[in-house]
């Protein structure tokens, strides 16, 4: 912990090699499928927000092109966004590990490294946007000071743009967490939200739910 984010990834990143590209999809798909959070009893893939499935519905009904571009692990993410988001493989971004080209019993294999190949985070999320996509973004949704230089990215560019920040006040419903957090801190963003026009979105008053399946709160 002390280490931070950078630190965690290395250790997930170390944890998650050895085995090809395939087994690890297949591994994350049988954890999603049945894992679940120990206070709500819930699966982990239907403790999504609601809103944010809703919001990404919205803008495709109405022509955009939807991306995740996150600072966890897109090998991680992959083989669930379709279903839980409406987001395929191939319109997902993220922190990498290494991969090298081997072949397993004659069939040519992706075998995980324990080593980094890219953080998706801070600075490094508006490269990731032009390396994996190619475009510059007109409308982004964040909600830590990781997504500050995303945010940036998109409002200084021409035309029409959008800036949101998902400001997470709920400590009933979900976690409170912003300016102290060690990891998720939102201090520069909720400063500089006046400067680049972001809405910031308050999700205790402004989210009428949070998860996609309704939770039993006492």
């Amino acid at each position: 912990m002390a280490g931070g984010e950078h630190a965690l990834l290395e250790i997930v990143m170390a944890t998650h090699a050895g085995i090809s590209v395939g087994e690890f999809d297949q591994v994350v798909k049988d954890w999603i499928n049945t894992a679940k959070h120990p206070k709500t009893g819930l699966l982990y893939k239907d403790m999504v927000y609601r809103p944010m499935v809703e919001l990404l519905e919205y803008l495709r009904e109405n022509g955009y092109k939807t991306f995740i571009v996150s600072g966890g692990g897109i090998d991680f993410m992959r083989p669930w966004t379709s279903e839980v988001y409406g987001i395929p493989k191939d319109q997902v971004v993220g922190s990498s590990g290494k991969v090298k080209y081997e072949v397993v019993d004659g069939k040519g294999e992706l075998i995980k490294l324990p080593e980094l190949n890219f953080i998706d985070d801070k600075e490094g999320k508006p490269v990731a946007i032009q390396q994996h996509i190619g475009k510059r973004p007109v409308f982004t949704a964040g909600n830590s000071d990781g997504d500050y230089a995303m945010l940036q990215y998109t409002s200084t560019g021409t035309g029409p743009r959008f800036g949101m920040i998902i400001h997470h006040t709920d400590s009933i419903r979900e976690v409170a967490y912003d300016r102290q957090s060690a990891i998720g801190q939102l201090n520069k963003g909720l400063d500089d939200a006046g400067k680049y026009n972001w809405v910031v979105v308050d999700m205790m008053n402004d989210w009428k739910e949070v998860f996609r399946k309704r939770l039993n709160v006492a």
